[in-house]
């Protein structure tokens, strides 16, 4: 079982001195947050529809990067993953296995992408 497990960090050389934990699952995402109440929101992977990278000058000084997850989720429909390490990596095994997991359910989205312009194929020239 691949697990990532990643700690939301300063953007000032990176280090770990806050109290958010994210661990990527091969069937979920979750986020926990706090010192003193801790609060955790879990995603399952399914869910999860589209992936954004992004990195700003002062992360890729420090080698870090910010994931975006917009998903299918009521609770939180963009989950972010603020300033941490190897977020290139994170972000590609994110879309990959929100892939198989949505082919294991069975819930696989498809575009309707221009089917009301469909010429008629009946080869019908009488009208």
């Amino acid at each position: 079982m691949i697990e990532f497990v990643e700690r939301k960090r300063w953007l000032f050389l990176g280090l770990p001195f806050t109290f958010t934990k994210y661990t990527v699952k091969e069937d979920m995402i979750t986020i926990a947050e706090g010192l003193f109440k801790t609060v955790e929101n879990d995603c399952y992977m399914y869910k999860v529809q589209d992936v954004e990278h992004s990195a700003t000058l002062m992360e890729k000084m420090f080698r870090l990067g910010t994931v975006t997850c917009y998903t299918g989720d009521t609770t939180h429909p963009q989950l972010i993953l603020t300033h941490i390490k190897n977020s290139k990596a994170v972000k590609e095994f994110i879309l990959r296995q929100s892939e198989e997991e949505r082919l294991k359910r069975r819930t696989v989205n498809m575009l309707d992408i221009g089917s009301d312009e469909v010429d008629d194929v009946s080869g019908d020239t009488d009208s």
